[in-house]
């Protein structure tokens, strides 16, 4: 029955219209998930690439994404293992110093219903700080740099990432804990969770 429904829910998610009159590029709700997927990526939303090809973290960011999980592209895009759920479906489109932020009525409108069809046991890694406000209300006191840095307070549900943008980049240099400590961290539980698609 779980099976039935995720399917119904994303044929209803790629079918959704809610924030056209706002996506100048229209919408293109990108998303993957299924009823066995044990780990969650929670992102932003689709950059230009991603709107263009149709798959998810097809880009940079998501090179970047699965070097630091140590998921390979055929795990990585197994919607029986990996859901793929960001902030926002659609691509918001550009501003003054970059892509919009997600829409505010995505996540709202379809993230409890997508977790609600999701196994009860998983691993939901929150990449960014628009996913880590959402999922970790608690914590809007901290910057996302202590936030990640007590990655280990929110295991075994959440693991608090930046965004693999090549911002990241400069911001590993200025925190080697991050490659030292947290990323063989991160593979452990990932590798974990990897290993069960049910």
């Amino acid at each position: 029955m779980a099976i039935e429904q995720a399917a119904a829910l994303l044929t209803e998610i790629r079918a959704c219209t809610l924030c056209a009159a706002h996506l100048a590029a229209g919408p293109r709700p990108i998303v993957q998930f299924s009823a066995t997927a044990s780990i969650v990526i929670i992102g932003q939303a689709p950059g230009t690439r991603v709107h263009e090809s149709g798959s998810p973290w097809d880009d940079a960011s998501g090179e970047r994404l699965r070097d630091w999980t140590g998921l390979k592209p055929d795990i990585f895009y197994d919607a029986a293992r990996v859901a793929l759920v960001p902030m926002g479906f659609c691509y918001p489109g550009t501003g003054p110093s970059g892509d919009l932020p997600p829409r505010p009525e995505c996540a709202p409108t379809w993230h409890d219903e997508v977790m609600a069809v999701l196994p009860i046991r998983r691993l939901t890694l929150l990449v960014g700080s628009y996913a880590q406000a959402r999922y970790l209300p608690l914590t809007k006191r901290q910057s996302l740099t202590e936030r990640v840095a007590d990655f280990q307070t929110h295991l075994p549900s959440y693991f608090p990432l930046p965004h693999p943008s090549w911002r990241s980049v400069g911001w590993m240099k200025r925190n080697p804990w991050f490659e030292a400590d947290l990323l063989p961290a991160l593979k452990h539980e990932v590798r974990a969770q990897a290993q069960f698609p049910n």
